[in-house]
This record gives structure tokens, sequence and C-alpha cells, in this order.
């Protein structure tokens, strides 16, 4: 039985370039401060530290792919999306109900700018491509 390979809707145009406008920012954003600290400020860090800011310029590199390919890159933005979505609900929320919101605020207002992305993202391609569409075989037929 041969598996069908579900033809993603149509993607709105505004759509395409605001996650290209998002990926830019991602990619200027992380770069403006994260390699200038792994290249000049990276010696002293615990090892926690080095290993976020260096997932961070990873991030930053792969969104510059995304100013090209937006939707081909989604996966980018849906990491982006769930770690901020996740660092907010299950951190944010709890520390500032706790009374501890001074440890987490600057964080929290980093992050809350990905609610637009829920709006921009085109969540009926991302249902198609990544839950709809058949996965790859795990072996040869």
């Amino acid at each position: 039985m041969a598996s069908q390979i579900e033809i993603s809707p149509p993607v709105a145009m505004w759509r395409v370039n605001a996650l290209r406008i998002i990926y830019l920012l991602i990619a200027l954003g992380l770069s403006s401060f994260v390699w200038r600290q792994l290249l000049y400020e990276s010696a002293d860090w615990p090892l926690m530290r080095g290993v976020a800011k260096s997932m961070f310029a990873a991030l930053a590199l792969l969104a510059l792919f995304g100013v090209r390919y937006p939707l081909q890159m989604l996966p980018v933005i849906l990491f982006e999306t769930l770690w901020k979505t996740i660092w907010i609900v299950a951190i944010a929320i709890p520390a500032g109900l706790n009374g501890r919101w001074s440890v987490v605020e600057s964080t929290f207002y980093e992050c809350v700018g990905i609610v637009v992305i829920f709006f921009i993202m085109p969540w009926r391609h991302v249902w198609t491509l990544y839950v709809r569409q058949p996965g790859e075989p795990w072996r040869r037929r």
C-alpha cells in the first residue's frame, strides 16, 4: 500500500513575508549579543550557560536560512515558539504566582513577544505537513 502525500494548503504571501521578518529579527536579535558574548566573554562561563549560548548562536544561524526558505525552516520557528511558550507557562507564571516575579521578569518580557507568532504561523500548513502527512519509512521495502 503506497502512502499518500498530502498536498499542503497554500500559504498566504503576507504570512510567508511575515515569517521572513520574524526569522530576520531572530537572526539579528540573537546575533547582536550572543556571538559577541561567545567570542569575547565565554572563557569563564559555567557549563550550562555556554551550552545555552551556543544553542542560541546556532538558532541565529538557522534563522538566516529561514529568511530565504520560510516554510522549509518552520521547525526553527516552532522550536522558538515552543520553548518560549513552555518557559512562560511552566516557569514564569508559577514564579509570578509564588511572589518571585522579580526573578523571571526580564526574561518574561524577552519571551512574551512570541504571542505574535501564534497569529502569523500557517497552522493549516504545519498540521498538514507534520501531522497528516505520512512519516518517512523506517526501512526500505
